[in-house]
């Protein structure tokens, strides 16, 4: 994958797998470092799991025998002199499970991958998980954008789906307005 919002979204689909119902993503940049947030209430990881997340042969997927996802994610921190770590409770343990993946990349460094169309992505989720409770943040020097799916939900009620065309259309379109103030 040649873009982070790819890896944002291979991350997040995971998190939905794990019966995530609440998922944060949060984007954070400040002198040139990127700090990459991606927070869930599923059903966690045992510490064996969250050890074994750096073999690319390891994956809880029945679906295939890789999970690159992270091995890669690292591989792209680690060469703008970045890192990833990954932090989870497993619903074994108690009621605050969930898993958060924090990656670092120095955007100077001449190894940075872009951001991509994160646009895209969230819509993506939404569509794809329409049930989910998303928040996205994504802070730079210049302001914030941000989306909430609980606020979206509370404003239109029960009755209308967020992944309805028209909702998604809405939602690109104030996310893309947000993002063009930046500029």
């Amino acid at each position: 994958m040649k873009e982070l919002s790819l890896y944002i979204l291979d991350i997040t689909m995971n998190s939905v797998r794990a019966g995530a119902k609440n998922i944060g993503i949060t984007l954070t940049e400040k002198d040139h470092v990127l700090d990459m947030y991606i927070t869930d209430n599923g059903c966690g990881m045992t510490a064996e799991q969250v050890e074994k997340l750096s073999n690319p042969f390891f994956t809880t997927r029945t679906t295939r025998k890789v999970g690159l996802g992270v091995p890669f994610l690292r591989m792209l921190a680690e060469m703008t002199g970045g890192s990833v770590t990954i932090t989870s409770v497993h619903e074994s343990v108690g009621k605050d499970h969930g898993t958060e993946v924090h990656a670092t990349f120095h955007t100077d460094h001449i190894d940075f991958v872009p951001l991509g169309n994160i646009v895209e992505t969230v819509i993506t989720l939404i569509q794809g998980s329409p049930d989910v409770d998303f928040v996205f943040i994504h802070e730079t020097e210049v302001g914030q954008v941000r989306l909430s799916i609980p606020e979206i939900r509370q404003i239109l009620g029960e009755d209308i789906p967020l992944s309805s065309f028209e909702v998604l259309e809405w939602i690109k379109g104030y996310l893309s307005e947000q993002y063009a103030a930046l500029q």
